[in-house]
C-alpha cells in the first residue's frame, strides 16, 4: 500500500482547496469542491468550456483502492491525483463521515442566453431559495424529471455551496445550469422563447390537478419555486403567466420545497410526454 503524499492539512495545495468552502474564494477562482464517489464519478469525464471539469482529486489510500476505477479515469482525463492522509480529507470534507474522495472542479454554469437558444421545454427556476440543501435537491429532482435546464436567480443560494453540490448527488453535472440572473430577466427571456411561466405557490387560485385536467402542462413550461419559509413575493408571482398551488388532499399543512418541486416537475414531464404534448415552442 502506497504511503500518503500529503501528510499535513497545512499543505499549500490543501489550503488552496480548503478555501473553496467559502463563496468569495469560489467566485474568485471559479472552482468548487465535489465530495464523495458519486459526485467525483460524475465530474470525471465532464467538460466545462472545452476543458475537463475535474482539476484535482484528493483521495485517501483506502478510497483510492476502493474506487480504483474512478481514480484511474481521473488520471487518464488529466486531473492531478494526490494520495492524502485521512486528516487531509477531514480538513476538506463538509460531512461527519467523509468517504475519502474530494475533487476540485471548474465552474460549469452556462450563460442564460445559451439555455434560451436551446429552446427548452421544461425549466426549473429557483428564486429566493436560500437553503443549499434544498437547492441541490431540487436540481436533482429537475434532472430526474428530464428538465432541460435549471436557473438560480441572483437572490438564490450559491449552487456551488458544498451542501448544494452534495445534495444534487451528481445531477449538477447532468443538465445546464445558469446562475445569478435577475428573475425579471429570466421570465422575459423564457417568455420570449415561447415558454409558459408558472409560479408554484400556495396562494395560487388554480391547482395542479386543474392544470393537468385542462392539458396546459403539455406546453413548454418553466416552474418558479420560491423561498422555503415564505414562498414567492407578490412581485415575482405577478411576473408569471399563472400561479399554481399543489392540492393537499389530506391533512398535511404544506409540502416542503423539494417535494413540491418534484410533484410539479413530474406533472409537467408526464403531460409533455403524453400523446399530443409537448407542443412546439414556435406555437402560440
Amino acid at each position: 500500500m502506497a504511503a500518503p503524499e500529503l501528510i499535513s492539512p497545512r499543505s499549500q495545495r490543501v489550503a488552496a482547496a480548503r478555501r473553496l468552502a467559502r463563496r468569495n474564494f469560489r467566485g474568485k477562482e471559479r472552482r468548487f469542491l465535489a465530495e464523495g464517489p458519486q459526485a467525483v464519478r460524475e465530474a470525471v469525464g465532464h467538460r466545462s468550456g472545452g476543458e475537463p471539469t475535474l482539476i484535482e482529486l484528493f483521495a485517501t489510500v483506502e478510497a483510492a483502492e476502493r474506487y480504483e476505477g474512478i481514480v484511474a479515469e481521473a488520471r487518464a482525463e488529466g486531473a492531478r491525483v494526490h494520495l492524502a492522509a485521512d486528516s487531509v480529507i477531514d480538513e476538506l470534507s463538509q460531512t461527519v463521515t467523509p468517504q475519502g474522495l474530494v475533487g476540485v472542479c471548474r465552474f460549469l454554469d452556462r450563460p442564460f442566453d445559451e439555455i434560451l437558444q436551446a429552446r427548452p421545454k421544461l425549466v426549473a427556476v429557483l428564486a429566493h431559495v436560500r437553503d443549499p440543501g434544498n437547492a441541490g435537491t431540487v436540481l436533482r429532482c429537475a434532472d430526474a424529471a428530464g428538465a432541460d435546464a435549471i436557473v438560480l436567480t441572483d437572490a438564490s443560494v450559491d449552487v456551488y455551496n458544498p451542501k448544494s453540490v452534495r445534495a444534487s448527488v451528481g445531477s449538477l453535472f447532468h443538465l445546464p445550469v445558469a446562475v445569478g440572473v435577475p428573475v425579471e430577466q429570466v421570465v422575459a427571456g423564457l417568455k420570449g422563447a415561447g415558454v409558459r411561466i408558472v409560479a408554484a405557490d400556495g396562494s395560487g387560485l388554480r391547482d395542479l390537478d386543474t392544470e393537468l385536467d385542462e392539458g396546459v402542462l403539455g406546453r413548454p413550461t418553466a416552474w418558479i419555486f420560491g423561498n422555503e419559509a415564505w414562498g414567492l413575493p407578490e412581485e415575482t408571482r405577478a411576473l408569471a403567466d399563472e400561479v399554481v398551488r399543489v392540492p393537499l388532499h389530506g391533512k398535511a399543512e404544506s409540502l416542503n420545497l423539494a417535494t413540491a418541486a418534484a410533484v410539479c416537475l413530474y406533472a409537467s414531464a408526464r403531460a409533455q410526454r403524453a400523446s399530443g404534448g409537448c407542443r412546439s415552442v414556435t406555437q402560440s
